[in-house]
């Protein structure tokens, strides 16, 4: 347990996307990211906030920001539009929503074209591409939309976005890992576990996961992420040796 907490805590996006952040709440995230254990891979904020989180951080620290959030609508423009507010504020890392609803109603053509175009518009940025899994309906569908991150070069396959009622699973994990697994640039992609991700248990299983699909040397913050922000209150109970940590939460 205390092992997965140092990966988790190591690998982990710790994140405030809420409607009513203000600059008081960035401040307290930031001050969250460098807890007595160590420091997080990254921090994830609405654009606005990256100038306010970089100057707060350590360099070593990333700062991630969402585009086309939450909801993943079909436009190239404003998609391209919140990836140009995060490269010119010095974000670092780009966590942008695939247009899922536009793959499942045929058009996954214009979906990969903006994703495409994104990465194109964030070249040196790290690019995580949300599938938004727990809303696809079966394993072929997450496997669509895999194939649509992976041959666009992004970095990051990322689960959700946290705002819909289905969040990170292990079988959309298994489905998302073996396509990165199978792909010809999949030792160069990562994974990254969103969406009720709560406990050092809930995180275990992913690192495993990860372990088991893309190698033992995947459970790095290069190849694995988690994007979460109660998690690092479990992972700093283990970590403190007070308890041993959470049970899974429902659905682990």
């Amino acid at each position: 347990m205390i092992d997965d907490a140092r990966i988790a805590l190591a690998c982990l996006d710790l994140t405030s996307l809420n409607d009513n952040d203000d600059v008081a709440a960035i401040d307290a995230l930031c001050a969250r990211a460098v807890s007595p254990h160590g420091k997080v891979a990254a921090v994830c904020v609405w654009p606005r906030f990256i100038r306010q989180a970089r100057a707060a951080l350590p360099r070593e620290i990333a700062v991630a920001a969402v585009a086309n959030f939450p909801f993943g609508v079909l436009d190239v423009e404003r998609a391209l539009a919140d990836t140009g507010e995060i490269v010119d504020a010095g974000g670092d890392e780009v966590d942008l929503v695939l247009p899922w609803r536009a793959m499942l109603e045929g058009q996954a053509a214009e979906a990969a074209q903006l994703v495409a175009a994104v990465r194109k518009a964030s070249i040196g940025k790290r690019l995580k591409l949300i599938i938004e899994s727990g809303e696809l309906p079966n394993a072929q569908t997450i496997r669509d939309a895999c194939a649509i991150g992976l041959d666009s070069g992004v970095d990051f396959l990322k689960t959700s976005t946290g705002k819909t009622t289905h969040g990170a699973s292990r079988e959309a994990a298994q489905e998302m890992l073996g396509a990165i697994a199978a792909h010809p640039r999949g030792a160069a992609v990562g994974f990254k576990a969103s969406g009720g991700i709560r406990t050092v248990a809930d995180a275990a299983v992913y690192i495993h996961l990860a372990r088991q699909r893309l190698g033992p040397g995947a459970a790095k913050p290069t190849r694995l992420r988690f994007g979460a922000s109660a998690l690092l209150d479990d992972i700093e109970r283990v970590l403190a040796g007070g308890t041993a940590g959470a049970a899974p939460s429902a659905g682990y």
